[in-house]
């Protein structure tokens, strides 16, 4: 396991705020969010997400939405979607390999959630170093959405090879 070094810039999400006004983009059809509602899925749906990505544990939080309502509304409006739960153990290979199988089986824009986003951009970062790109390009795509995942260099490295 790869232990996450959290150092975002994101705050916890309000839990009456609409966080469909979070969806932050980290690439061309692809979001991270804090924490979202099954309400949030419809905006989702409107900007080209067709997959949702849950990579947060149930039960993290009191009053947390759980992944089973999520997934409902999401199959509801057709969006599919896939929970891989990263703990506080870490970003493991097999979470990399079900986000990579999940990313790659898509036909449009992907959303992909845990507590701030964090944990969604490192697991995506990861998954991009493992295909090759440099970890100078991954950082500086999480930073400009307000990410500071530098920490992760030396696990990008790591994956890259």
């Amino acid at each position: 396991m790869i232990a996450l070094c959290v150092m975002a810039g994101q705050a916890a999400a309000d839990g009456n705020k609409n966080m469909s006004d979070d969806f932050i983009p980290l690439a061309e059809n692809f979001w991270v969010s804090p924490q979202i509602a099954a309400a949030d899925l419809e905006s989702a749906k409107a900007r080209g997400v067709t997959l949702v990505i849950n990579n947060r544990p149930d039960g993290e939080e009191p009053g947390q939405p759980r992944g089973a309502e999520i997934e409902a509304a999401a199959k509801t409006l057709g969006l599919s979607y896939v929970a891989i739960p990263v703990g506080p153990m870490g970003v493991s290979p097999e979470h990399l390999d079900a986000f990579d199988k999940a990313v790659a089986a898509n036909k449009g824009g992907v959303l992909a959630y845990c507590r701030s986003g964090t944990r969604s951009t490192i697991l995506r970062a990861l998954s991009e170093a493992r295909k090759g790109r440099s970890a100078d390009d991954i950082i500086r795509e999480a930073a400009e959405a307000g990410y500071n995942i530098a920490g992760q260099r030396r696990a990008m490295e790591a994956f890259g090879r």
